[in-house]
């Protein structure tokens, strides 16, 4: 029986190793794997994998390499990311999975869910699917699982066929289908992914699959989006985890949080302050018909979290009785940490926050959740930019000004933290860094939408990079009449880089409405061009300004903030592969 540590099982290679791998090496890590595993898959006894924790990737397989498997309802992690990181499982994964569950859930956990924000699964959906064949609790885990393997039968089928593979070319062509509406055909690994799955399911033998990841592995590793991809991942889970510019300060103690302004994005923040920090929290609005919506969004988010057992009625009570309301400041006398969250317009926020000194403590923390907007010039302390959805996105932009005291900094960014949300430290600068990228990018498509190109035209020029969403889409998400207002805050800093809309003001006013100045469409290879270029020209505006200190904040900024896929490096690590930093600036953006 094999088993891992507390909380982990196994996950996987050690990826370290990848960066600048070449062809050679990535076929013989692929071949080391299978042939050790198949040491494991031809003992002579019955072997049994206990899954007591997190098994990912090369945990995934080494465990169907033995002859059963038991699965802890304790697992939270159980997935083969590899597609995710632009390669393909190569220790046998594409061939034994389609083998132990078909090829619909294989294609599902293969491709579909690693291309789904890297989707895992808990122990509990992954004995639903088949992975396992039986499902334990965690307290007597190792003894029951001990049991298990002692009744295993030496006879039993070892590895071999236990679904009937039907409908696979169906099954592939609609799989195909997906990834084409979904990547545009911008990264291989997926599309790989497929027909070795494919090849599993057709009659190979396991060596002549084995083989067939050699030779994926083989290619797709030394590749622009598999290289990408290792740039990313140590962005988001080493340098984002330990990030430069956190502040050394002690921070503050945050004992109860003021929120003024009640919207959509002020009641997911108080939703997710109330879920992580389990304190006071203090809602102020000129409505109260708002007041009551926002406490209405937070008491259904409060039942979620009831129905999915992480509270019991009772918790949720109380923490729904620790929000209170008002139309006043009354109740933020007390309140260690206040974020405004009201509307884009600098004098309403300047207005708050003159207020807002009048009725808190001279060390309570005032903060803007402003997506644009001047933080010195409303008077905040500091700006915390969350994106929405709140929930789901991780990156906070934490906007410090030239006099933003180091202790409030300090707790901002311990506040974030708290929310497990990922800061990346911006200077004070109209749009920060997401904003100004992507409102750079839809003036190109603004553009060619006014001189006669299509929607349709322009988001599938934007989606041939393979990002998660059409810029027509991107813009009902943000909302016309925001998207606006950062254009026109742009504008007013930057009018050369940042020209008005008149179709996007039309749009903001609710009139679907497209201005053609001229009737000159260019093809989609020209606006996906100008798109490249007048990105990569925002970001060394941006790292010339001091806005952010690194190419790789706003690699961290757009794969955290804006769901920009791993393999694609977020964005300057892309313009750096394909040469365009090399014949626009002369060097790479990247270090």
């Amino acid at each position: 029986m094999i088993t891992g540590k507390p909380f982990v099982f196994a996950a996987g290679a050690d990826i370290t190793e990848f960066p600048n791998a070449a062809r050679e090496l990535a076929i013989e890590g692929s071949r080391a794997g299978h042939e050790l595993f198949g040491r494991i898959r031809a003992l002579p006894y019955p072997t049994l994998a206990a899954v007591n924790g997190a098994c990912l990737g090369g945990g995934v397989e080494l465990a169907l390499h033995c002859d059963a498997r038991t699965i802890s309802t304790a697992v939270r992690h159980f997935a083969c990311p590899e597609c995710f990181l632009g390669i393909v499982p190569a220790w046998g994964g594409t061939q034994l999975i389609p083998r132990l569950v078909g090829v619909e859930t294989a294609v599902k956990f293969i491709v579909a869910n690693p291309m789904r924000q890297n989707r895992v699964l808990t122990g509990p959906e992954a004995f639903e699917l088949g992975f396992a064949d039986l499902l334990l609790e965690p307290a007597e885990f190792v003894d029951e699982s001990l049991a298990f393997a002692l009744e295993l039968e030496p006879s039993q089928t070892r590895n071999g066929v236990r679904h009937t593979h039907e409908n696979v070319t169906e099954v592939i062509r609609k799989a195909r289908a997906r990834l084409d509406g979904h990547v545009h055909g911008a990264t291989p690994a997926p599309y790989k992914a497929l027909e070795l799955i494919e090849g599993a399911c057709s009659g190979w033998s396991i060596d002549e699959g084995y083989r067939a990841e050699e030779d994926a592995v083989g290619e797709l590793l030394p590749g622009r989006q598999a290289q990408a991809s290792l740039y990313a991942f140590d962005l988001v889970e080493r340098r984002a985890k330990n990030p430069p510019g956190r502040p050394q300060e002690e921070p503050r103690p945050i004992r109860k949080v003021g929120i003024v302004g009640a919207g959509l994005m002020a009641a997911q923040i108080a939703a997710l302050v109330l879920r992580r920090l389990e304190v006071p929290i203090a809602m102020r609005d000129v409505s109260e018909k708002a007041l009551a919506n926002a406490r209405e969004a937070i008491e259904e988010e409060l039942s979620e979290q009831v129905a999915k057992g992480r509270y019991d009625e009772g918790k949720a009570r109380f923490l729904g009785s620790i929000v209170s309301t008002g139309t006043t400041y009354d109740h933020f006398a007390d309140c260690d940490l206040v974020l405004e969250a009201v509307f884009e317009e600098l004098e309403t926020k300047q207005q708050v926050f003159a207020e807002l000194r009048e009725h808190t403590r001279a060390d309570c923390v005032l903060a803007s959740n402003t997506s644009s907007l001047s933080i010195a010039g409303m008077g905040a302390n500091v700006g915390i930019h969350f994106f929405n959805p709140v929930a789901v996105l991780p990156l906070v932009e934490l906007v410090h000004t030239d006099d933003t005291d180091a202790t409030a900094l300090a707790t901002a960014w311990a506040f974030a933290e708290k929310l497990r949300k990922r800061p990346v430290l911006v200077r004070d600068a109209p749009g920060f860094v997401v904003n100004r990228i992507l409102t750079r990018q839809m003036t190109v498509v603004l553009d060619a939408l006014e001189h006669g190109n299509t929607v349709e035209e322009t988001d599938e020029a934007i989606l041939r990079l393979g990002l998660p969403m059409a810029p027509s889409v991107l813009l009902q998400m943000v909302g016309p009449r925001v998207a606006n207002h950062v254009l026109e805050t742009l504008h007013e800093a930057y009018p050369d880089r940042f020209q008005l809309s008149e179709t996007l003001a039309n749009y903001a006013q609710g009139k679907d409405e497209i201005v053609v100045q001229a009737h000159e469409p260019k093809t989609q290879d020209e606006i996906l061009e100008a798109a490249l270029e007048a990105v990569a020209d925002e970001i060394r505006h941006l790292l010339e300004e001091g806005v952010v200190a690194d190419a790789a904040d706003v690699d961290t900024a757009l794969l955290l903030g804006a769901g920009y896929p791993f393999w694609l490096g977020g964005i300057a690590k892309f313009l750096d592969q394909t040469g365009r930093s090399e014949r626009m600036f002369g060097a790479a953006l990247t270090t």
